[in-house]
């Protein structure tokens, strides 16, 4: 593509050199520069990608897009001065694949909680539905039955759109997309159009980045307020946080409530560990998810489907057929009777709505024991409210390690301890080694009994001192389950 078809719509400051140029391919590391590339430039919060535009020239690079000239000017390449390279990223991202969000029907879900949930239930009802789709979450990233081990929440934008273009390619209409916040405030979704925005719920998490709420919710708000008046909103308004979503969004407005009136409804009639029977809009049927938090997922989903223009009977039918995504609220019995439960529950309110659903399911004969952590170089101040919601609500916590990553795993759970209420005091205990941590609660638990491994659900590893070591909660259950009943 030539440079004056990549730079059209995009606010340009000045442009010296030759706009006829072809370009190869769009880099904004400086290390991946391959023969005639674009280089976009940007200020990070450690490096500043200016630093490097001599060197992308002599890797090759013949197109620079940046916010300052440089001092000299090479002849044989193109710069483009631009207010803002990270803005400018995500435009030039989608003219140079054709703009393949505008040619798919793009759903975007953010939230605290539920966001990959969410996505993943849209892309399997679809499936259901008969039609290919592409996802990109957390877990994975796919297209149609094709999948991409994924890395971030939310891949760069050069990625999004490469990801969207191979899908229209390969025929899908539709894409569901988890969105972080991170993402949101990195420019990771600049120049994407969404034809529907799903807001799940928002509280405490990332405070370690955004550092304050008040930046979290402005940040999460963002996404809404960018949307064109061509997209749908639908908020979830029994979270305090969801009408503000809607309040400067040009989109058209839709809620979802469980607790209130909203345009999806939804109330949850029967629910035990095999799954529930659910009364949306009038209409009832029932599912294998389990868990209030699910109620709201479906709903988010249901409400989804029927903005996309399809029946609610047909939605309905395939909702019932959905299976539970992996590392949430995967449960399993064992041979010796006791019921395991994985769940990547990692936030304090997460961590509430996994205790509450199991509470409200068991009989209270059943012990509930609860074995997380919390994850290291990451918000400390979740920790203590953690330790708290753990051990108000089960019969025995075990604290340990989550991924500590660079921090001490001792004082990670030391700062857990520190929310534990005098009257929970011997509720707990500690053991830094999960796997130790596991098999402790196995050897406590007795046939009925309840046994929650909270914190890393779908995940394949435990990170300890910038080293990811193979760790699977499910494989590690299954494993010691069955050399402890030997």
């Amino acid at each position: 593509m030539i440079i004056q078809e990549l730079v059209n719509r995009i606010p340009v400051i000045e442009i010296h050199g030759d706009v006829n140029r072809e370009v190869a391919a769009l880099v904004f590391d400086s290390r991946k520069i391959t023969e005639n590339a674009l280089y976009i430039a940007i200020r990070g919060t450690v490096v500043d990608g200016h630093s490097f535009i001599a060197s992308a020239i002599e890797k090759g690079a013949t197109t620079i897009v940046c916010e300052e000239f440089p001092e000299t000017l090479a002849e044989e390449v193109t710069y483009i001065q631009v207010k803002d390279s990270s803005k400018a990223l995500g435009r030039l991202a989608s003219n140079f694949y054709g703009n393949p969000s505008q040619k798919l029907k793009l759903v975007g879900v953010t939230g605290t909680n539920g966001k990959t949930s969410v996505s993943t239930l849209l892309f399997d009802v679809f499936k259901n539905l008969g039609y290919d789709a592409a996802l990109l979450s957390t877990v994975e990233i796919r297209i149609g039955d094709e999948i991409i081990p994924a890395t971030h929440t939310t891949p760069d934008i050069i990625t999004i759109n490469k990801i969207l273009a191979e899908a229209v390619e390969k025929g899908c209409e539709y894409a569901f997309m988890e969105v972080s916040s991170h993402g949101i405030a990195q420019n990771r979704i600049e120049g994407l159009h969404f034809k529907v925005a799903g807001f799940t719920n928002l509280t405490h998490d990332h405070l370690d980045y955004h550092k304050t709420f008040e930046e979290y919710l402005k940040t999460k708000k963002r996404f809404f307020d960018e949307l064109e008046d061509t997209a749908i909103a639908i908020t979830n308004i029994d979270d305090k946080n969801g009408p503000v979503m809607l309040q400067n969004t040009k989109a058209e407005k839709k809620s979802y409530a469980l607790k209130t009136m909203a345009d999806y409804h939804g109330r949850l009639l029967e629910v035990d560990f095999n799954g529930m029977l659910l009364n949306f809009n009038g209409k009832e049927f029932w599912t294998t998810l389990t868990g209030k938090f699910n109620v709201y997922n479906l709903l988010l989903v249901f409400g989804i489907a029927t903005e996309l223009g399809f029946e609610q009977d047909e939605i309905l039918q395939a909702i019932s057929k959905l299976k539970r995504v992996s590392g949430r609220f995967e449960t399993f019995k064992s041979d010796g009777g006791i019921f395991f439960i994985v769940d990547y529950a990692h936030t304090p309110d997460a961590l509430e709505n996994i205790l509450d659903s199991i509470n409200d399911i068991r009989t209270k004969n059943e012990r509930l024991i609860t074995v997380f952590g919390c994850g290291g170089d990451r918000d400390h101040s979740k920790r203590p409210e953690m330790g708290n919601i753990a051990t108000k609500k089960s019969t025995l916590a075990i604290i340990t390690s989550d991924n500590p990553r660079t921090e001490d795993p001792a004082q990670i759970i030391k700062e857990i301890e520190a929310g534990v209420e005098p009257q929970n005091f011997s509720k707990y205990t500690s053991i830094p080694d999960r796997k130790e941590a596991i098999k402790m609660a196995i050897k406590f638990a007795e046939p009925k009994d309840i046994v929650l491994v909270a914190g890393k659900g779908h995940e394949t590893y435990q990170e300890i001192n910038g080293v990811k070591h193979h760790f699977d909660d499910k494989e590690v259950i299954n494993e010691l389950w069955k050399l402890m009943s030997k």
